[in-house]
């Protein structure tokens, strides 16, 4: 009996299910070797990822404590100290009593001073009674010679014996003057045998005990030393030449002592001193910094570890300097890098800089649109370049060696090309801004010629950013940096990836056999 033939292709695989098969398992397999590509071409390269956040740019620098203000008060005269009335770390008054010393050398010299005046003026009394004696022969004799009564000579003489009185008078009297001005002096000293604060304050140090003397023959010896107030204290840092330059008036210092490990204190800058000084070819300035201590914690003398915040970023992109530093080792990756975004960008993110700027001058509506009129022009512009070959490129516009000019990393080593450069963005740009300019007022125009001057002088670099494993060049404007990150803007995102360096190569795996 024959088999049906129905039963026999029931019993087979039917050929559609064949070629379905077939075509599942070449997909997966060009799925599998794309992914395996892409991977082995990802993993030729270190990137690091592009993130917001904040940058903190701190100078270091150490310093001693001490008092605003500090008093060293002192003897201008010789003598035995007979009294000390205040100890280290006592609270003192303008005018209170510190010490004494012996006054009874000034309080003889007074005593014979005031009998030399009263001799003197014995002296004084008696001359004035000559004086009146020789007037009033002197006035007789005159009139009895305008009678021809007596000689014209004994008038002479009348007159002589008259002036001479006259200047006894005036010896006696200099003579008293003399004596007064001298015991005056000794007064002055003998008030000075009590030594006084001229401030309120506190006093650090002490150097004199009772029976010590004290010689002020060439200068004042050093007695006391007075905190007038140690509520406000200052730190006097020494900043390195090459850091000094970013330091100002005002800015946040923060800064721990051994005394306190736990405790962070706060200050501010008051004063960049200019008495540079030169320690092994070290130039170093003097910074002064105050610091509020109403708590009386901090003592005068300590030795401060301080950190002068002189730029704080909040809110930024930002990436690991590896990034910055990276540089293709051949010209395989310049020839195949393309600038990420439209030629310029923008002007590189200048326009989109320049208009966060502006939002902060509170424009008015004229402004706004004469601000818009000018970035859009810009955008034309650079749009209209899109489809023109590229000479050299161009590092502010995000050309740069992989439009096959060279590399130039501006506000570092680009030398006179990099001013040209700048100095052409600059004169294009007060062209292009010109008539919004000419509606600002003159705080507003500050503020925008500030802004523009600090975009266009920025510093810019390439960096490569991982695009479908393959590094493409984008050149990025570069700002604070805390040593670890630096804050980049430009034609970059968060989120993207930066390369950082290429992986060694990895030898094949032989076949098994």
């Amino acid at each position: 009996m024959s088999t049906p033939r129905y039963q026999g292709r029931r019993g087979g695989i039917p050929r559609f299910a064949l070629a379905l098969a077939a075509v599942a398992v070449v997909t997966a397999g060009l799925w599998w070797w794309s992914k395996r590509d892409g991977a082995a071409a990802e993993g030729q390269y270190r990137t690091a990822r592009v993130e917001r956040g904040d940058i903190r740019v701190a100078i270091s620098s150490t310093g001693t404590l001490s008092a605003i203000s500090t008093v060293t008060v002192g003897s201008q005269i010789s003598g035995q100290v007979t009294e000390v009335r205040v100890d280290f770390n006592t609270p003192v008054k303008k005018g209170e009593v510190l010490a004494r010393i012996d006054p009874s050398t000034y309080e003889a010299q007074i005593a014979q001073g005031s009998a030399q005046i009263a001799a003197a003026q014995a002296t004084l009394r008696q001359a004035q009674a000559t004086l009146r004696n020789a007037d009033l022969d002197y006035r007789r004799k005159a009139g009895l010679g305008s009678q021809q009564l007596v000689s014209k000579a004994d008038v002479d003489l009348a007159r002589a014996a008259r002036d001479q009185a006259q200047a006894q008078v005036n010896s006696a009297q200099a003579q008293i003057r003399q004596q007064t001005a001298a015991t005056q002096g000794t007064q002055l000293n003998l008030e000075r045998t009590v030594i006084r604060s001229p401030v309120d304050g506190v006093v650090l140090t002490r150097t004199i005990e009772p029976g010590q003397t004290v010689a002020a023959s060439l200068q004042a010896p050093e007695l006391f030393t007075i905190a007038e107030d140690l509520a406000k204290m200052k730190i006097e840092l020494a900043v390195d030449e090459s850091d000094i330059g970013q330091i100002k008036q005002g800015q946040a210092v923060s800064f721990t002592a051994d005394a306190f490990p736990d405790r962070r204190f706060r200050g501010v800058v008051d004063q960049v001193r200019l008495s540079a000084t030169t320690t092994n070819n070290v130039v170093t300035y003097p910074v002064v910094v105050t610091v509020d201590n109403s708590d009386g914690t901090l003592l005068p003398g300590l030795t401060v570890n301080a950190e002068i915040e002189v730029s704080k970023r909040s809110n930024v992109l930002k990436v690991a300097n590896a990034a910055l530093r990276y540089k293709p080792a051949d010209d395989t990756v310049d020839a195949q890098a393309q600038p990420i975004g439209p030629p310029g960008g923008g002007g590189g993110g200048i326009t989109e800089d320049l208009a966060r700027a502006a939002a902060g001058m509170r424009l008015t509506a004229s402004q706004q649109d004469a601000f818009d009129a000018a970035v859009q022009a810009i955008q034309q512009r650079q749009l209209a370049r899109q489809g023109q070959p590229q000479q050299g490129g161009n590092a502010l516009f995000g050309g740069g060696r992989g439009m096959g000019g060279p590399r130039i990393v501006m506000g570092e080593s680009g030398g006179d090309m990099a001013a040209q450069m700048r100095q052409r963005m600059a004169q294009r740009f007060q062209q292009d801004f010109a008539a919004f300019r000419a509606l600002l007022d003159e705080t507003q125009r500050t503020t925008w010629d500030a802004a523009l001057g600090a975009l266009l002088n920025a510093r810019r670099a390439p960096v490569y950013k991982l695009v479908d494993g393959t590094p493409q060049m984008a050149m990025v404007r570069i700002g604070a940096s805390d040593g670890t990150d630096t804050e980049i803007s430009g034609n970059v995102q968060e989120g993207d990836e930066l390369v950082t360096g290429e992986r060694a190569a990895q030898a094949a795996t032989p076949a098994a056999p």
